[in-house]
């Protein structure tokens, strides 16, 4: 009888601290705010690139039920001349709009196939509306994530993102 008390509490033991380390799930590790570090395309043949530049200012947001929000700008946008966002020149236009990118909408996570999949409600480039992009997810730590878009637009090749985590 002691045999088989001693059999039991080991067994309740050992399930105990199984669930205690169990590792959290990629949708509830990447929940939280995320400052933006980098963005490399890599092109095709190779080449690589930082549409944002090296040092680019940003964040990414993920919510508990669902919604991401996602600001990519370059350091060294132009300021409008102007002051008044509404009266910028063609030019300086131009610039903004290809160093930066919002967008936002909905989230899942694939577990399994360790992706991310960007329901995009809305965007700063209007033409991703109703898209569903699909990153890996690299890397999930508590202080880091990494996840690559395979397919940049126009065909240029894939895209890596680098985030830390805000503390």
């Amino acid at each position: 009888m002691t045999l088989v008390r001693a059999a039991a509490a080991a067994f309740i033991f050992a399930a105990a601290c199984c669930q205690a380390v169990a590792e959290p799930s990629l949708k509830e590790k990447i929940v939280g705010t995320w400052d933006f570090v980098v963005a490399e395309v890599t092109a095709p043949d190779g080449k690589k690139s930082f549409p944002f530049g090296e040092t680019p200012k940003g964040i990414l947001v993920f919510t508990p039920d669902g919604r991401f929000a996602q600001i990519h700008v370059a350091s060294d946008l132009p300021k409008i001349a102007s002051n008044n966002r509404l009266t910028g020149t063609p030019e300086e236009y131009a610039a903004i709009m290809r160093r930066s990118i919002s967008v936002f909408g909905t989230y899942s996570v694939d577990e399994e196939k360790k992706t991310v999949t960007f329901n995009i409600t809305a965007s700063s480039f209007p033409n991703w509306e109703g898209e569903a992009q699909v990153r890996t997810i690299d890397t999930l730590t508590d202080t880091e994530f990494r996840n690559t878009n395979p397919n940049v637009a126009g065909g240029r090749g894939s895209a890596s993102n680098f985030y830390r985590r805000v503390k």
